[in-house]
């Protein structure tokens, strides 16, 4: 499959803070994390606006998730930390702050699947949380919420980061960023969660951290560090989709990551002229041979064409 060229990667809007995740919907409503306390939306029609809460922000919104009601599920990286429902209209509800008396102070992302379950990534226990940047540490965990309320499902994750239901409802995907590997567990009746499978391990400077799924049965994989776009086959054969590789700064964080030493700082800093972190991938338009890629560092997100068409993810038939 050929690669796709930098040439080929156009920006999408501007002045978005931190957009770390995007979703699309079949109608070609797109929308974007916002660090500073909710979600960005544009329209089909180009008109943008930003759904946050009044004064300072509550909401730190790192991965967020389209609930059926039309609202969003968005997961606090910072202090108070926890998931939220944002509505259209800029109300902040708690959704989960605490689980079992522990309280959720960073939270990673949040998945609404097709059933209406919520998974909710927390990426370590340690603090701060640059201390699980490591590939000796695997402390993150996973939360179900469901009918039958919250309780954690899988433990001993290296840095959960996103999470999803794959296409046959089947699977629990997990990108486990500084175990540098994505893994699955077989989702029982029940939503309880099944022995963990690797599907994918990584070498020098990728480090998984969005995914989406494409209708051939692929698994998309955004790698911040290296700024790589990967899809793993089926049959597990990985692929570079997309990259802009700055060496020198993958050596550098390789290094620290290797004596255990990697920082926030490391992650802040890229030199690479076009992409900038990128963290999450997903597919639109009318044919889903849209690509969506959000990222850590930039004011925009990038799209390309990408030679399969996405799976549709749950919220694709909502209506804005």
């Amino acid at each position: 499959m050929m690669q796709v060229s930098l040439n080929q990667v156009i920006r999408l809007g501007a002045g978005f803070v931190r957009p770390e995740c995007v979703a699309v919907t079949k109608a070609g409503d797109v929308f974007t994390s916002h660090f500073g306390g909710g979600v960005s939306h544009i329209n089909p029609d180009g008109q943008r606006f930003d759904y946050l809460g009044p004064g300072e922000p509550t909401v730190s919104t790192n991965g967020f998730s389209i609930t059926p009601e039309g609202d969003f599920l968005c997961a606090s990286l910072l202090p108070p930390g926890g998931v939220w429902r944002v509505t259209r209209a800029g109300e902040q509800i708690p959704y989960l702050l605490e689980l079992d008396g522990v309280v959720l102070d960073s939270v990673n992302f949040v998945h609404v699947d097709s059933s209406g379950r919520s998974w909710i990534s927390i990426s370590t226990q340690e603090s701060p949380r640059h201390l699980g940047y490591r590939g000796d540490i695997a402390s993150g965990y996973v939360i179900l919420v469901d009918k039958r309320g919250p309780r954690v499902v899988a433990e001993d994750i290296g840095y959960t980061n996103e999470v999803k239901v794959d296409p046959s409802g089947k699977w629990l995907c997990v990108n486990e960023t500084f175990g540098r590997k994505t893994s699955r567990f077989p989702i029982a009746d029940d939503g309880s969660l099944g022995a963990k499978q690797v599907i994918a391990e990584y070498g020098t400077g990728n480090y998984p951290d969005g995914m989406e799924f494409d209708e051939s049965g692929g698994v998309w994989i955004s790698s911040i560090i290296s700024n790589r776009v990967i899809r793993i086959a089926p049959d597990g054969t990985q692929e570079v989709m997309l990259e802009e590789v700055d060496e020198e700064h993958v050596a550098r964080l390789e290094d620290a990551y290797m004596q255990g030493k990697l920082g926030r700082e490391h992650l802040d800093n890229i030199a690479t002229p076009t992409l900038k972190n990128v963290s999450s991938i997903t597919f639109g338009g009318p044919d889903l041979k849209t690509a969506y890629v959000g990222n850590l560092l930039d004011d925009c997100i990038y799209t390309f064409t990408s030679p399969i068409a996405g799976a549709p993810p749950p919220h694709w038939l909502q209506t804005f």
